[in-house]
């Protein structure tokens, strides 16, 4: 007799030690199957979260190991572990505290996309702030493996929190979006999957490609970027949100990555290192104007009622963008490393 099949395991990256009690209680319970527990009752664990910073380490990290879940787990890990109810619950509560304190910060924000955009559109003239001004005109070696390290969390998955949306969307937004999403996944071309180019990227930096490899090299103002992406796509009811994330990283990818292109042509950092960048320059040059005219403009034509949910995806974005800027910059111009441990 055929003895019956165990779990199904997630072959993917190492967990990583906690960075506070809400992170530990998600290691502890992700390592050992059993249900997140605070130190006494729900109650008590409830008011941690409550009380926990929405953009420190300890919060930050906690979300982001529940939402990996999602996309491929945790060595070890039962893959089951991804609709556990009470991981669940406790995810709830921590993207609550995350939003709230997001919405907050936000408060003043545009609430029509012409306004959210609109400075997006122009190319500034004072550039002083600008990350990647910085990395192509000052920016050393060292910097750019930082800067790939910390983008290796979003970019060996680029693409995969926006494919959510699809099914939520409906006729000229479907379509666009599918448009832009089949280029991103290499127009069904395994060797031009915007993933696989970051990691021959990363190969010429001689950083490691293992997915996941960096997590515990990342601070928080890094995890929000990816955690913002994860919570818009996983809540139907965020669907302009993420569009609207989704078309604030189209309108300002190609002047970014022009600069990023240059700042590795100028350090040596390799052929594979430049053409990630390059390759982004014309390609998202072009999904920016089928993300503003037939997603935005199809998904508004559907439901106006989400500009406000649109605009607030991408001031949301550029402002946890700005934010990690200003950490890597702080770090930099100290010359100090902004990972929490070196690569």
């Amino acid at each position: 007799m055929t003895a019956a099949a165990g779990p199904a395991v997630s072959p993917g990256p190492a967990l990583v030690a906690g960075r506070g009690q809400l992170s530990g209680i998600v290691v502890h319970s992700l390592r050992t199957g059993l249900p997140p527990a605070g130190p006494a009752d729900p109650a008590d664990l409830a008011a941690s979260v409550e009380a926990a910073d929405p953009w420190g380490e300890d919060l930050q990290l906690a979300l982001y190991l529940l939402y990996e879940l999602h996309y491929r787990g945790f060595e070890g890990v039962d893959d089951d572990r991804e609709w556990d109810p009470d991981l669940l619950r406790l995810r709830r509560a921590l993207e609550t505290r995350m939003l709230h304190a997001l919405r907050g910060d936000l408060r003043e924000a545009p609430r029509s996309v012409d306004e959210a955009f609109a400075p997006l559109l122009v190319e500034p003239v004072d550039l002083t702030g600008s990350l990647s001004r910085h990395l192509e005109t000052d920016g050393e070696l060292w910097q750019l493996r930082e800067y790939a390290a910390l983008r290796s969390l979003y970019h060996l998955k680029e693409a995969d929190p926006h494919v959510w949306v699809i099914p939520r969307l409906t006729g000229r937004a479907k379509a666009g979006m599918a448009a832009v999403e089949y280029d991103e996944f290499g127009a069904g071309r395994a060797a031009r999957i915007h993933a696989r180019l970051f990691a021959d990227l990363m190969s010429d930096l001689d950083l490691d490609t293992t997915y996941g490899h960096y997590l515990d090299h990342a601070p928080a103002p890094l995890l929000a970027t990816v955690n913002l992406m994860s919570l818009f796509g996983l809540h139907r009811a965020l669907r302009g949100a993420l569009v609207g994330h989704f078309a604030c990283v189209e309108v300002t990818s190609s002047p970014g990555s022009r600069r990023l292109a240059k700042a590795m042509r100028r350090c040596g950092a390799g052929p594979a290192a430049e053409h990630f960048y390059a390759e982004h320059v014309e390609a998202d040059a072009v999904h920016e104007q089928v993300v503003r005219r037939e997603v935005i403009g199809g998904l508004l034509a559907d439901e106006p009622r989400l500009e406000p949910d649109i605009a607030f995806g991408c001031t949301a974005t550029v402002l946890l963008e700005d934010r990690l800027g200003a950490h890597l910059r702080e770090a930099w111009d100290q010359g100090r490393s902004a990972l929490r441990r070196s690569p």
